[in-house]
Order: C-alpha cells, then sequence, then structure tokens
C-alpha cells in the first residue's frame, strides 16, 4: 500500500480517489458524479472569522445519516474526561512514573487508552486529557469518532496506521498524528504493539504558534506537516461505529464501513508531522530562553498568550551558551506540565526518566534539574555540545491537572522521584563570594 500526502498547514486541499469524483465550480451540484452524496464538516462555527474557518467538503457513497443507527451506551472504563476528580489519596507533590508496561489481553486503540490526567472542562470546551496508549489489535471493522475533542497521538514504541475519512496516515516514533473533532476512523496496527501518549483537546484546534520576532522561518515549518490524500473503503459488512460524546461511549451496528470518501476539499483535515524537521532556535551567547520557544503547536484560549495547550519538545539541538547554566533552569510557572519521553534522555534528568515514562508538575510546584544534572552543567567546561539522540515532549496546559485513579495506583509511580532534588544544599558563604572555593568544587 502506498501512502500519500500533501504539504502545508492549514491549506485549502483538494483530492480524490476516483477521476472526476471531485465538483469544479461548486460544493454542491444537484447530483454528484458516480451517484456520490455532497456532505460538509464543518469544525468551527459557520460565522467565525475567515482565518479560523474550517469545514471539509466531502464526496461519499452514502451520507453519515446512514452511518449511525440506534445507538446503545457502552462503557470503556479507562478513558476519563473533564471533569473527572477523584478522592485518590495522594497529596499535593511533583510525580514520575515508570512506563506501563504493555498488556497481554487485546485492546484497540479505543479500549488501550488509559487516561492519566484530565483538566477543564468538556462541557464548556475547555481543557484536555492526557493518556497512556497500549494498542495490541486492529480495528478491524471497527470505527470511532470523537465529538469532545481533537486528538493528538504521539506513539513512543511501534506504528501504527489511521485510516480516517479523508485518507490514511501512517505514524511511528518521533512522529505525530493529529485527528480532527468528529472525524471518523479506525486505528491498525503496522508490526506489533504500540505504546504511546495521547493529548485529548477539548478547546480551540490545534494550530501554529506565532514567532514574533523570529520572523517567517524557524520552529514547526507549514511545509513539514502533511494531510492525507482520498482513500477510501468499499465494505459492505456488518460494522460498528463508536462515539464519544461528553465522556460517555455508544456504539451502534451499521452494514457497512464509513470510511467511504471518495473525494473531498476543504482545511479540516488529519495531518501527521516528523518531530525532527523542526529547526530549534535558541541562545547563540547568553542564558537559556523560555521552554517556549520550542512550541510545535498550541490551542489557543480567549486570554491571549494563555494556552489551552501548547505542545513543546526538547529535541536534538547544539548547546553552545557561554558562561550559562544551559539545562532548563529552575522555577515555577503557572502552566501544569505533563512530559513524556519518546526516546534517549532528558538533560535535566538523566536518571530515572525513561522513554515511555511520564512526569507531572502542577501549576505552581517548583521543578528543575535534579542533583547530578545541576553538578553536571555548574562544572562541565563550557564548549559547543551536541544533545543527540533525544526526544522528550510536554503538554502543558493553563487548568491543573487532576490525577485519575489509574495514575494514581499504577505501580511504575516513583515514590522516591521528589528524593532527586536531594543534595542541592546551601553553598551560600557570606564571606567567600566566589563559589566554589579555589581548586574545589561544590560539596567537597
Amino acid at each position: 500500500m502506498t501512502l500519500g500526502y500533501m504539504p502545508g498547514f492549514g491549506n485549502d486541499f483538494e483530492t480524490e480517489a476516483a477521476p472526476g469524483a471531485l465538483p469544479q465550480g461548486q460544493n454542491s451540484p444537484q447530483r454528484c458524479a458516480y451517484g456520490l452524496y455532497a456532505e460538509q464538516l464543518s469544525g468551527s462555527p459557520f460565522t467565525a472569522p475567515r482565518g479560523t474557518n474550517e469545514r471539509s467538503w466531502l464526496y461519499r457513497i452514502r451520507p453519515s445519516v446512514r452511518h449511525t443507527s440506534r445507538f446503545r451506551r457502552v462503557e470503556v472504563p479507562f478513558w476519563k474526561t473533564a471533569p473527572h476528580i477523584v478522592d485518590h489519596g495522594l497529596p499535593l507533590g511533583p510525580l514520575r512514573w515508570d512506563p506501563v508496561p504493555m498488556p497481554n489481553e487485546a485492546l484497540t486503540f479505543v479500549t488501550g487508552l488509559r487516561t492519566m490526567t484530565t483538566a477543564g472542562d468538556v462541557y464548556t470546551q475547555v481543557g484536555m486529557a492526557a493518556h497512556v496508549m497500549l494498542v495490541t489489535a486492529s480495528m478491524v471493522d471497527d470505527y470511532f469518532y470523537n465529538a469532545d475533542g481533537e486528538l493528538m497521538v504521539v506513539p513512543q514504541s511501534g506504528e501504527l496506521l489511521f485510516f480516517t475519512e479523508l485518507g490514511r496516515i501512517k505514524v511511528g516514533p518521533g512522529e505525530i498524528a493529529v485527528i480532527p473533532r468528529g472525524m471518523k476512523f479506525k486505528v491498525e496496527l503496522v508490526d506489533g504493539p504500540v505504546r504511546g501518549y495521547v493529548c485529548e483537546n477539548y478547546g480551540a484546534k490545534f494550530t501554529l504558534p506565532e514567532r514574533g520576532p523570529i520572523g517567517a522561518n524557524c520552529l514547526a515549518n507549514p511545509r513539514d506537516f502533511k494531510t492525507p490524500v482520498a482513500a477510501f473503503e468499499e465494505k459492505e459488512t456488518a460494522c460498528r461505529l463508536t462515539v464519544k460524546w461528553c465522556g460517555t461511549f455508544n456504539t451502534c451496528e451499521i452494514g457497512h464501513s464509513p470510511l467511504d470518501v471518495v473525494a473531498w476539499h476543504g482545511n479540516y483535515t488529519p495531518y501527521k508531522y516528523d518531530l525532527r524537521t523542526f529547526s530549534p532556535v535558541g541562545a547563540l551567547l547568553f542564558d537559556h530562553p523560555d521552554p517556549s520557544i520550542f512550541t510545535v503547536l498550541t490551542a489557543p484560549s480567549g486570554e491571549a498568550g494563555t494556552a489551552n495547550i501548547d505542545f513543546v519538545i526538547f529535541p536534538e539541538r547544539w548547546m553552545v551558551a557561554e558562561h550559562s547554566f544551559r539545562p532548563p533552569w529552575y522555577h515555577m510557572n503557572i502552566m501544569s506540565e505533563f512530559m513524556g519521553l519518546i526516546y534517549g534522555q532528558y538533560d535535566a534528568k538523566e536518571t530515572g526518566f525513561v522513554p515511555g515514562g511520564m512526569s507531572l508538575h502542577n501549576c505552581m510546584l517548583p521543578h528543575g534539574p535534579d542533583k547530578p544534572a545541576f553538578d553536571k552543567a555548574s562544572f562541565s567546561e563550557l564548549k559547543p555540545v551536541k544533545l543527540t539522540g533525544t526526544m522528550a515532549f510536554m503538554f502543558e496546559t493553563r487548568f491543573p491537572q487532576q490525577l485519575t485513579e489509574f495514575a494514581a495506583r499504577l505501580p511504575g509511580l516513583q515514590d522516591d522521584y521528589p528524593e532527586c532534588w536531594n543534595g542541592l544544599d546551601r553553598n551560600f558563604d557570606p564571606a567567600r563570594p566566589e563559589w566554589p572555593a579555589p581548586g574545589a568544587r561544590a560539596g567537597e
């Protein structure tokens, strides 16, 4: 199977899987080619400003009203939705987890999500949820769409094939896929089980951050985002469609595949992005810029500069700042940060934070480099150093992230995580402004 993609972020695309299936010069002709039905999928209100108006016109074998029937409520017990506040008994504090082991049972993309945190309120379309993704089985005759928000998928091991209404996307470690709110899809394994992370965005959809004084280039460049070409599944067998709506899961039986879009045009689309194409910008002389400089995508809120979600990565890059502490500095901030590691080492935590692991630092909780990282950064020779083979990321939100019962009870929750800062003791000596003493290192 050859996968085709069209480059660009937020473009108005057009594509057809059968010649002449896409109408020209109008959206809704009296009779569509091949006997197809015209249907619009809107991701924004009709009256949204042109720059934020999102919609695609789909030309499909059956209209979506035939892809649903009488729903019945089903339980997906480990996928939680905000507001979800439970009395798990854990006190406030920084948290870190080992990777969640791959299970032996058959789990699809839907049944294999395990919610770690929720934030905000799905009923008012603000906030997010952070999930662990454990997939051991393909969705064959099962299909899904999420009416609660868009899904950002971040694989950590293994590859997935997303077959959406608008085409196919294959994604693996070092890449992300984003599936819009309300878009039907199924997920298939490419070669064995998959573990990773998912950010469920209840608010305004992800977009590229403004670059400001950086100008027109660097960070995530629009041309590196890939949207699939049209592909459809013509299957007349018993199938099931599950819909997530306001935290509930509802399933109906249908006699065909809902992935029957033969042609489409518009700007409301799924897409993938290779995180290794991110062009970092950093300090060329001294000090460390704010980590916001590594923002790939942002979901804005109603308050300028304060995101509903920021998706931030820490990729390979050169460290060249002179007479400066190079790792992320110690800080407290108003945002709540859920971090994961896709591969390699994170420079502020070289041990304990491993690929597939996670950490959570909520609003106004202090965090920063552990003791070994502090010592290494304080006393190493400041020559140019390239951080290689590393990719960490952060789901950052303005809302407090509430822990689920699953996350609180995970055996991989590291009880000793706060001890990584032990040893960051007093060095202050009012009689000796030079630190450390000549010929000595701190702590000697």
